[in-house]
């Protein structure tokens, strides 16, 4: 194994992402609250919820524990995986920031060839970003079937073309990201029922944000793994849907994009 680095090269503007969720990280262990975290960093209380479930999803095991509750937004704790994430980040960063120093001194960031690299760089909007394992590759004619298995115990299947399997090279025991748009997710109460999709992640909801017309269900498929869906806000109140209730997100396969 060997360390390799991608540069993201940012306006003075752009906020650094995993700056601010490690800063969220180490609020959240300082205060035990995510709603006081949040307003630490600052960042608005809904956008520190998600920014929890993404960074468990993301990583192997959990990074926050979390209590739903009332006013206070219920409380939050690191594990120990979380509180060794941030030894590690910090100790990363420092040598980031003598790497940064001496680079600046050699580079005229002014170059033609640089501000082009700067908008090449991107921050992807797809909100459910998971973690997991390939485990079997079954390739056809045009496309194939990838099987990932997630820490959650699901198999989240993904169609993709075999040109995208050859070039991301992916193998058999790869660590991969599975991405899939929350409004590509179906969310039923019904967890016997039979569809043609292909995943069907059962699990108990976390969280409902309602909206007027739409509104945003999370939803924890387990250890961590938590799965968002963009449905109407007519369908929560027909579902009769709340916090703690079994559902199953519903994710077609061909929904399913891979990151490595």
């Amino acid at each position: 194994m060997e360390f390799t680095s991608s540069l993201a090269i940012l306006n003075s503007q752009t906020p650094f992402l995993l700056e601010k969720r490690i800063k969220l990280l180490k609020e959240i262990a300082i205060v035990g609250s995510i709603s006081k975290a949040a307003k630490n960093v600052p960042m608005s209380y809904k956008t520190a919820w998600e920014a929890i479930d993404t960074i468990n999803n993301l990583c192997p095991e959990k990074v926050v524990t979390k209590e739903t509750g009332g006013v206070g937004g219920g409380g939050a704790k690191l594990t120990p995986y979380g509180k060794n994430l941030i030894e590690t980040y910090e100790k990363v960063q420092y040598e980031h920031e003598k790497f940064l120093k001496t680079l600046s001194n050699l580079t005229d960031f002014n170059t033609g060839s640089l501000k082009s690299l700067r908008r090449i760089n991107m921050q992807l909007s797809t909100r459910n970003q998971i973690q997991g394992v390939v485990e079997l590759i079954n390739k056809g004619g045009v496309n194939s079937e990838v099987f990932i298995k997630l820490k959650s115990g699901y198999t989240l299947v993904a169609i993709i073309t075999n040109s995208a399997v050859d070039s991301l090279d992916l193998q058999i025991e790869d660590e991969v990201t599975s991405l899939f748009k929350s409004s590509s997710v179906l969310v039923t109460t019904d967890c016997s029922l039979t569809i043609s999709a292909r995943n069907k992640l059962q699990g108990k909801i976390t969280n409902i944000t309602d909206g007027e017309v739409n509104s945003e269900v999370s939803i924890d498929i387990g250890n961590g793994d938590i799965v968002a869906a963009i449905i109407t806000s007519d369908s929560v109140r027909s579902l009769g849907l709340k916090v703690f209730d079994e559902v199953s997100a519903v994710i077609k396969a061909s929904d399913v994009m891979i990151g490595k």
